[in-house]
């Protein structure tokens, strides 16, 4: 296994005219379905369709549970999209310029679920690493809205790359993968399940995508190595809370509060 470092001078060497060549042997046109931005059933794994959202009021029509896609909110896996510390902020001010309301990092963040237990009430508590985008009582992505049948993102210029790239990963260690297993890939690129799979793409789209996942990779790996080499193993003593998120900036509370040292 390479280390880090090594994968990530590999990354860096990364040619995006291959990884557009990649793309474009693969195909791709987002067809704004909603599918990598939606909760979903645990046993049919991918988001649901646009246009078959929550009812307006976001509950079953008596104020109580959501009536999330046909399903209570119960029956869905969260929609769980990696998001970098910076990106948290960079969301935030965007939502806050969007909506004319200031939004604080829970707003736009979540502990990454994967490694986090249930205490007896429910409520998450643990270490975990990296920051997952926050969600709705449905398991959506908070800033995911539905008009006309089609998914758009309210904060679409100010996306993390992970939503730039999908439904596209490239293969080197230490870099993350999109949920599910790769459907299809050419060299170093692994494309992920999506209906846009497939579909013609222009050079200049292809090289645009490629850019961004070249970046991905790069910042994935330069996250890893930061949140290795700023681990504390004694954070958790020293919390307010019962989670401890680590990242490349130290650890963290649940809302994104620095941990001061001893």
């Amino acid at each position: 296994m390479k280390s880090l470092e090594a994968e990530l001078n590999a990354a860096r060497d990364l040619a995006v005219a291959d990884l557009a060549d990649a793309i474009e042997s693969i195909g791709f046109e987002c067809t704004r379905c909603g599918g990598c931005c939606t909760g979903y059933a645990p046993d049919e794994p991918g988001g649901a369709p646009a246009g078959e959202g929550a009812d307006e009021g976001g509950s079953d029509g008596d104020g109580d549970t959501p009536d999330c896609h046909g399903d209570g909110a119960a029956d869905r896996e969260p929609h769980t999209a990696t998001v970098f510390p910076d990106e948290v902020r960079r969301v935030a001010d965007a939502a806050e310029d969007e909506f004319g309301e200031a939004y604080d990092w829970r707003d736009v963040a979540r502990p990454m679920p994967f490694g986090l237990a249930a205490d007896g009430d429910g409520e998450p508590t643990g270490e975990t690493f990296e920051w997952a985008l926050a969600t709705d009582g449905c398991g959506d992505c908070t800033f995911y809205e539905e008009s006309g049948g089609e998914g758009a993102c309210t904060v679409h210029d100010a996306r993390p790359l992970i939503c730039r790239t999908y439904p596209f990963s490239v293969a080197l260690e230490g870099t993350s993968q999109p949920m599910g297993e790769a459907v299809d890939e050419a060299g170093v690129v692994r494309a992920h399940e999506c209906e846009g799979l497939g579909r013609d793409i222009s050079r200049e789209d292809a090289e645009e995508l490629a850019a961004a996942l070249k970046e991905r990779a790069v910042r994935e790996l330069e996250e890893a190595i930061g949140v290795r080499d700023s681990y504390d193993p004694g954070a958790r003593e020293r919390a307010d809370g019962d989670v401890v998120v680590f990242d490349s900036e130290g650890p963290k509370e649940a809302d994104g509060t620095p941990i001061g040292g001893e």
